[in-house]
């Protein structure tokens, strides 16, 4: 039997009917067309469904949909404050070339999000610590960090998106 829910999702409310055992994975992907979420490993190991629950990297893959009724949703669609205005994480990422395929880029984002709200001057190996999570086979996560060293950088100084 399914249930109606509202997910306030990047600040809209979208109400939605699951299955009581939806995972919020699907539900972002398959219900609602979010589809910046990406199901890599379906067991909470790659990191790459992460998603933000009240500020939280939550790994999305093995929550289910009705555990973040009531709760701020944030997928990497709602980083960006506008067309060309990413959020510093984005904008660091695409300078300091942080991505390669770009599967894992949404969820290294937005651990890296939860991470500088508690570490706004992180060193290399705090940033590989908070990545433990999140992996990617492209990149060998050098140019990862650098880019949330250039985050946090910008972050610190007050800039919020590439137009700052």
């Amino acid at each position: 039997m399914k249930r109606h829910v509202t997910l306030t999702i990047n600040g809209k409310p979208y109400p939605v009917e699951v299955e009581p055992r939806a995972l919020l994975a699907l539900v972002l992907r398959d219900d609602l067309n979010l589809t910046g979420t990406h199901i890599g490993c379906d067991t909470s190991q790659c990191g790459a469904c992460t998603v933000l629950i009240d500020g939280k990297a939550v790994k999305s893959c093995t929550t289910l949909a009705v555990q973040a009724e009531g709760s701020a949703i944030t997928t990497i669609e709602g980083m960006a404050t506008g067309e060309g205005n990413y959020h510093p994480l984005q904008q660091a990422f695409w300078e300091k070339h942080g991505l390669q395929c770009g599967f894992c880029t949404p969820g290294m984002i937005l651990t890296a999000v939860d991470f500088l709200s508690h570490h706004p001057d992180p060193s290399d190996d705090e940033i590989r610590h908070a990545l433990e999570g999140n992996l990617c086979r492209c990149t060998g996560y050098q140019n990862i960090v650098t880019a949330i060293k250039a985050a946090a950088a910008t972050l610190r100084a007050g800039k919020t998106g590439a137009a700052a």
